[in-house]
């Protein structure tokens, strides 16, 4: 689900980003031969998203540490219940802690959002995906915890698909000519979006080949006016401004996707917590 590599080298600047030369208060406080176990649980009902994240910083922070999960990735928890637990030196634990938690909890809100818009599109084709609007540095992992609560990822970044919009549109002289331009440029392998603002610019895009047809900001009525107009000859995505209260009316006008960049931009983290206890050798 990613590239392991590349999550260990994160971990590791963030955990620097974190303890720099030492948790000076767990340092100064906790005897080296204490031993315990952090109990990590959660303080609202949701979905959980995170936990082969949180056992690597520990991992990273001390190879020593047993992180074992109580619950499965993706699965959905009540209050109160127990999400994992970490068992080992006291001082370790404690210096994982806040990095641990920290991804847990974002990961978690992320997955338990975008559960709650796939739940709202029950029953109709339509597919929930996010978008680019992610925090740096954690586009993986926050696309893989929008797999995890249901949905599906768009395109990743900006080297792996075509999108053609508005100010690319302008700059190019018109969508045809922006559309002719990718084709002459990308691998066939590639797909060509274009962003439609109105039904004139959906028959352009048709016109010119585009794979993929963003709906932008369309009310409900001209959306499916423009699904009837691409008749199955695009895949038609609805975009822009999407909210869990009108997601399910845009569903049923017959989108085939519908992009939402609330599920990774403006997320609530989930309430997670870690409960410590401690045993003397």
């Amino acid at each position: 689900m990613w590239n392991k590599r590349e999550l260990e080298r994160k971990i590791e600047e963030w955990l620097q980003e974190d303890l720099g030369f030492g948790d000076v208060t767990t340092l100064s406080t906790i005897p080296e031969s204490e031993q315990g176990t952090g109990i990590l649980y959660a303080k609202e009902a949701g979905v959980v998203a995170g936990l082969p994240i949180a056992e690597q910083v520990f991992a990273t922070v001390d190879p020593a540490l047993v992180f074992t999960a109580k619950v499965e990735e993706g699965q959905r928890v009540e209050v109160g219940q127990e999400l994992a637990e970490v068992r080992g030196s006291v001082r370790s634990i404690l210096s994982g802690e806040r990095l641990a938690l920290n991804l847990l909890q974002r990961l978690s809100g992320i997955a338990t959002r975008t559960s709650e818009y796939v739940a709202a599109v029950a029953g109709t084709k339509a597919r929930v995906v996010d978008t680019r609007k992610t925090t740096p540095g954690l586009r993986f992992l926050e696309k893989y915890a929008v797999r995890v609560g249901g949905g599906h990822n768009h395109r990743f970044a900006l080297y792996d698909a075509v999108m053609i919009k508005d100010n690319h549109i302008k700059g190019a002289g018109g969508i045809a000519q922006a559309v002719a331009s990718a084709r002459a440029a990308i691998p066939h392998t590639m797909t060509v979006e274009v962003e439609a603002e109105s039904l004139d610019q959906v028959r352009e895009a048709l016109e010119a080949g585009a794979d993929i047809i963003m709906l932008d900001n369309m009310s409900l009525e001209t959306m499916r006016e423009a699904v009837a107009l691409i008749d199955g000859r695009a895949v038609v995505e609805a975009s822009g401004g999407v909210t869990l209260e009108t997601i399910g009316d845009i569903a049923k006008t017959g989108v085939d996707v519908i992009s939402v960049g609330a599920l990774t931009h403006s997320v609530k983290a989930f309430d997670i917590s870690l409960d410590l206890n401690t045993r003397k050798r």
